[in-house]
């Protein structure tokens, strides 16, 4: 499965995530990374104490229990301009908002020059009570900011747009003349006109857009399809419709969309206010930094737009994708769920919330949503392969080969693009002892992807430990660690590969380098050890297995070490040319 971040945003990000970086450092000093389990103790009564369980429950993406915390040591230093500003930015983070606008306030005036993030929050804040003039003036500020040289244009000219000022709002855009800048632009002008019924500049924006990306993403192709059906360009939308869905034929794209162009039904404005178009300038701003520079000014970003627009769903769906990164399975679980049915995201919702149900070990409810899944749609796949994926992670082969079977009974013949699904299977076969349609699917996924190092080293591997195919398990594993150098488990393949050859002493650097890139792996350090003793180098082989026995493998495993351990190293006859 595509993560819906990486294909919503994928093509805008990569022309103007580096010149988002500045958001990235307005956020320095409220960073943190991710999230094991929740902070199980309560705020005390010192200041430095709070603060420091602070900065704990931020070290495990705990914003709840973080919030909790700078509460307390606020209430014992209410002036201290640090504390005011990272306890905002933990809120939004949290999704406590309307919690947040008092510190921000507060920040702001004790650090009008460091106050970016908050500023942006009290625009915000301005917008949705309607007072459009104060919050463009928290923008006008904002937009001086280096940190917001795009942002904050963009935003600015929603605020004009819902003034009433159209012309000042695209002469806002335009001063955003250079690369990504220009993107941004074309894109908000695109919108901002359709909105003010200006449905030829509006379609004149989005084709400089499609222009520049050949391969438009799934949201400017759902916002820009009603744009060219507004402008007596319905040709245009079929197109763009039709395109996409050859790219992305997994796509949620709904064909009910080509059928009301074809029936002249106009599709239905998304962006009807400025108010939602500022919602989706956060959107686009939280996407490109999503999976770039910082997740979690992404997610300070998203939680702005809901606090916009509750029931965007790309927005709902980015939250929930951030949360997950984080560890926070639950929450984003209560973010998917407030998806409506009807939506085209709600599938891909429910989907995310069954994988994070078998995150969290409930197995049994992720597998009710996937069942109903499958059944309300008989030609989805979807449903069935992530079953068959969880069945797989919890080593039920059998079951797990069943369910891709009944994937591909609804495909019919494979396309290149179920390459993934044709490993995955591959895999439940050969852990179920079914080698046979194992290479099978192995085979036909490098018919459609020859130079995928996954399925070329796990093809190659499998032969290795078969004796069979060595010289050509040879040739794909190299490939395999040309395409991916610091994977350390395919460059253990190559090394286990010339030691099966008998090549030794050419296949100790490399899983030496195998065991640098993964230590933590029991087979890969039983392989050095088998590749030392072979060299006459035992007492570093010894050391080897020593390792791996204390890093819990298999059962099986373990067996052949100790006996290792006992007895020494005796090669097996097929080990050797």
């Amino acid at each position: 499965m595509i993560r819906f971040l990486d294909v919503l945003m994928q093509p805008l990000r990569r022309r103007i995530g580096v010149l988002l970086l500045g958001l990235v450092l307005a956020a320095a000093a409220c960073a943190a990374n991710r999230v094991e389990a929740p902070v199980l103790i309560t705020p005390g009564q010192t200041l430095t104490g709070n603060y420091l369980a602070a900065r704990h429950a931020r070290a495990q993406n705990d914003e709840a229990a973080a919030a909790d915390f700078l509460r307390a040591a606020i209430a014992l230093a209410p002036d201290d301009s640090l504390l005011l500003g990272r306890t905002f930015f933990v809120l939004v983070l949290d999704g406590q908002v309307n919690d947040a606008v008092p510190l921000a306030r507060r920040y702001v005036g004790s650090s009008p020059d460091k106050s970016g993030l908050a500023r942006l929050l009290l625009a915000i804040e301005d917008v949705r009570a309607g007072r459009l003039a104060d919050a463009k003036r928290h923008l006008e500020i904002l937009a001086q900011d280096d940190s917001f040289s795009y942002l904050g244009p963009v935003l600015t000219a929603w605020a004009l747009q819902g003034m009433g000022e159209t012309d000042q709002a695209l002469a806002t855009l335009s001063t955003l003349s250079d690369g990504g800048g220009a993107n941004l632009a074309h894109l908000h002008a695109a919108w901002i006109n359709d909105l003010a019924g200006r449905p030829a500049a509006a379609a004149a924006s989005l084709q400089s857009i499609l222009e520049e990306h050949k391969q438009p993403w799934l949201r400017l192709v759902e916002l820009g399809g009603g744009v060219f059906v507004r402008a007596g360009q319905g040709q245009k939308a079929r197109e763009l419709y039709e395109q996409y869905q050859q790219r992305n034929p997994g796509s949620r794209l709904k064909p009910a969309v080509i059928a009301a162009i074809d029936s002249g039904v106009q599709p239905a404005r998304e962006i009807r206010t400025a108010t939602d178009g500022m919602a989706e300038a956060l959107l686009d701003g939280a996407g490109i930094l999503g999976r770039q520079n910082n997740p979690d000014t992404a997610l300070y970003l998203a939680r702005l737009g809901l606090h916009l627009r509750a029931d965007l769903a790309p927005l709902q769906m980015m939250v929930g994708d951030l949360l997950e990164d984080r560890g926070r399975y639950l929450d984003a679980n209560r973010v998917y769920a407030g998806i409506d049915r009807a939506s085209p995201f709600s599938p891909s919702a429910r989907l995310a919330v069954a994988r994070n149900l078998d995150q969290m070990d409930r197995f049994d409810e992720a597998k009710d949503i996937l069942d109903t899944l499958s059944q309300e749609d008989p030609g989805d796949i979807d449903a069935l392969s992530t079953l068959a994926d969880m069945l797989r992670k919890r080593e039920r082969f059998a079951d797990a080969v069943a369910a891709y079977d009944a994937a591909f009974l609804r495909i019919g013949a494979p396309q290149p693009y179920h390459w993934r699904l044709l490993y995955a299977r591959g895999i439940a076969l050969e852990r179920a002892k079914n080698w046979e349609r194992a290479e099978t699917d192995f085979l036909k996924a490098l018919e459609f992807e020859p130079e995928q190092p996954f399925v070329l080293n796990y093809l190659g591997y499998s032969w290795v430990e078969q004796g069979r195919n060595l010289a050509e398990a040879e040739r794909m594993i190299r490939k395999a660690v040309e395409l991916r150098p610091r994977d350390g488990y395919i460059v253990d393949s190559l090394g286990w590969v010339l030691y099966r050859l008998g090549r030794s002493q050419e296949a100790v650097p490399h899983l030496e380098r195998a065991v640098e890139l993964r230590p933590e792996d029991p087979v890969i350090n039983d392989h050095l050890g088998d590749a030392y003793w072979s060299v006459g180098r035992q007492r570093e082989a010894r050391f080897q297995w020593q390792t791996a026995l204390a890093l819990k493998p298999d059962a099986e495993a373990r067996a052949a070490i100790e006996a290792k351990l006992r007895q020494g190293l005796i090669r097996e006859a097929n080990a050797t040319p």
